[in-house]
């Protein structure tokens, strides 16, 4: 089922999987995907007895942005999630994000966490946690501003994903370039401590897998040793984050 909901002042795509009075599971895509993304993943976590709920953040798929729209915080996006919850009637739920969506879940769980009642993070970009990693952001910022002179945004991001992904995510991709460079732009917006870390007492899984750049499964390793009882996913996937923490 699917639905067009108002988030933190755009209009937002959201689509439910499985049934309304299962336990909820919100996944929050990354940089370069959308909702469609993780259709096959909701139907399994619907399968499986849960409510998945997924949305195409803004900027992304059939959901709106504001014009002009260059950059975003994780803040903005937290509050776009927040919405989705709320019109679908969903007080608590899982929360699951990839990539940038991990950091809008960690987001949820520390700034709202009577909200959520389990957390994944896959693939976390929180590269302050890993020494030398200014580094690699320094090197992949130079590739995408190559890629931009030589082909455009369309190149910028099928160098990006480096062929993580079928034609067709990667045309869809391509098409929402504005979300992705947005979601670049606001990477580095989450300030948190270790101290915050420490505090999260949703029980956690962080998830990496084997296409997990280096310095992520480093940020991956750190914020699992922060995070108290959090499970160290490191040959999974979303879903079997889920799974992991819906046990």
């Amino acid at each position: 089922m699917s639905h067009v909901i108002e988030g933190a002042g755009v209009p937002l795509a959201a689509y439910e999987h499985g049934e309304a009075d299962a336990p909820p599971v919100l996944v929050v895509h990354g940089m370069a995907a959308d909702g469609q993304t993780w259709a096959m993943a909701a139907a399994e976590l619907a399968a499986g007895g849960l409510h998945a709920i997924t949305y195409d953040r803004r900027g992304y798929g059939d959901s709106g942005a504001p014009e002009p729209y260059t950059g975003t915080t994780v803040a903005e996006q937290t509050a776009d999630a927040v919405a989705v919850l709320d019109a679908l009637g969903a007080p608590t739920a899982i929360v699951a994000g990839d990539g940038f969506g991990a950091l809008v879940a960690l987001d949820l769980a520390l700034r709202f966490p009577g909200r959520v009642t389990a957390l994944v993070c896959a693939n976390p970009p929180l590269l302050a946690l890993v020494p030398g990693a200014a580094q690699g952001l320094a090197e992949q910022r130079g590739r995408l501003e190559d890629a931009l002179r030589a082909g455009g945004t369309a190149a910028a991001i099928a160098g990006w994903l480096n062929g993580r992904v079928d034609d067709v995510a990667l045309a869809r991709a391509q098409a929402a370039a504005r979300g992705f460079f947005a979601d670049y732009a606001g990477l580095a917006t989450l300030s948190v401590t270790r101290r915050q870390l420490r505090g999260i007492r949703a029980p956690t899984a962080v998830v990496t897998g084997s296409f997990t750049p280096p310095d992520i499964v480093a940020a991956a390793d750190a914020l699992a040793q922060l995070v108290p009882g959090a499970r160290r996913e490191p040959a999974a996937d979303l879903v079997g984050g889920v799974q992991a923490v819906a046990a």
